[in-house]
């Protein structure tokens, strides 16, 4: 029987479609759908009928892992809980997104245990498992929906070019799979990037859409320091670590991005574009540091998604940060370790910077230490 095939682009309502789409997983029926790599192959993970299925349709060797797609990058801990820094930081960086992490798959813990056994050959046969979240709505709205994750695998033969439409899809698969989603050409064309980690290393198994200079840049540490207007308290903090940083690691403040380490900074109210305050300038120049060319800028989503570290300069400060976004309450910590808040010198005599240098100063060589540059 031919699939049924639906454009989405053409759809009244995609919550129908979603609907549709999740029963017709918990019936154990393979669904294609569309990702923003190329189309991927779907069945339930609890379901494992559908799985075998997909493998025959596949026509996927023994031992070759197929993906568990799953909804969050929060969600990662549940199948390795384990997983280690540098894992999170991918996953919080590049999910929903074009990349499959391959992470160690020896917790007794994990979810990976609860899936039939047939399933668990299927998804981690040599001790590691992958896993992915796609950055298509309609899938990712599927994910929500249903009881566990779906395994995946790009919805064509085995050894045959990647689907990059639902036309390709059905040329492919024809009658062995039972619905396709159409969403017209994937957005990349190209299938996701796979990407092993181990420990603080990381291995690129397999080329896709995110290039070896970007993963590189993705992997790296990012500091993020947080005040009120991003005028004189982050900033100096800023360049401070960032000297800091350079030379514990034993480079110049140029190369520190190359080496992976990014140091930020920004305001929960400041205005994008401004100028770091004149004394702070001068403070920093006494110590050989330039400010001159800093522009202030807002806090901002993207900014607390990707900081491995947020350290804000008081309480309320971090408290402001926790409540707009509580998945960054364990990166979120005040600069001081003792809990004392970091006075504002704004509007003060360069005295004042003078001192609040020195505090802040005293500060980051603690936090040296504990992000173990």
């Amino acid at each position: 029987m031919p699939p049924v095939v639906i454009d989405l682009r053409a759809a009244d309502d995609l919550r129908d479609v979603v609907l549709e789409a999740v029963q017709a997983l918990a019936q154990g029926k393979l669904v294609a759908f569309p990702t923003e790599t190329v189309y991927g192959l779907a069945a339930r993970a609890l379901d494992a009928g559908a799985v075998a299925r997909l493998l025959q349709v596949k026509g996927r060797k023994p031992g070759h892992a197929l993906t568990l797609a799953i909804r969050s990058a929060e969600e990662a801990r549940d199948y390795a809980p384990d997983m280690p820094p540098l894992a999170h930081r991918l996953a919080r960086r590049c999910w929903p997104g074009p990349i499959t992490l391959v992470l160690d798959d020896s917790h007794p813990e994990s979810t990976v245990r609860r899936l039939p056994c047939s399933v668990r050959e299927a998804v981690a046969p040599a001790g590691t498992v992958g896993l992915r979240v796609p950055g298509h709505s309609v899938m990712l709205d599927v994910l929500q929906m249903i009881a566990g994750p779906l395994v995946l695998s790009s919805a064509n033969r085995s050894g045959e070019p990647d689907a990059r439409t639902a036309t390709d899809v059905v040329a492919s698969l024809g009658d062995d799979v039972d619905l396709v989603l159409d969403d017209g050409p994937t957005r990349f064309g190209q299938p996701s990037s796979v990407v092993r980690v181990r420990g603080k290393q990381y291995e690129l198994l397999r080329p896709g859409v995110v290039p070896e200079k970007t993963l590189r840049r993705l992997a790296g540490l990012m500091v993020l320091f947080v005040c009120a207007g991003n005028t004189c308290r982050s900033p100096m903090a800023e360049v401070l670590f960032r000297k800091m940083a350079a030379d514990r690691i034993g480079c110049q403040l140029g190369e520190l991005e190359d080496r992976g380490v990014t140091v930020v900074s920004a305001g929960l109210s400041a205005m994008a574009g401004g100028r770091a305050a004149p004394e702070a300038c001068r403070v920093m120049s006494d110590r050989g540091l330039d400010l001159s060319m800093h522009e202030t800028q807002p806090l901002t989503e993207p900014l607390v998604r990707h900081a491995d570290a947020i350290y804000t300069m008081t309480r309320v400060q971090r408290q402001t940060i926790v409540a707009q976004w509580p998945q960054a309450a364990e990166r979120c910590r005040m600069l001081s370790a003792s809990g004392m808040d970091i006075s504002d010198p704004i509007g003060g005599p360069v005295e004042r910077y003078q001192r609040c240098a020195e505090q802040i100063q005293s500060e980051l060589k603690a936090r040296l230490d504990e992000l173990e540059l």
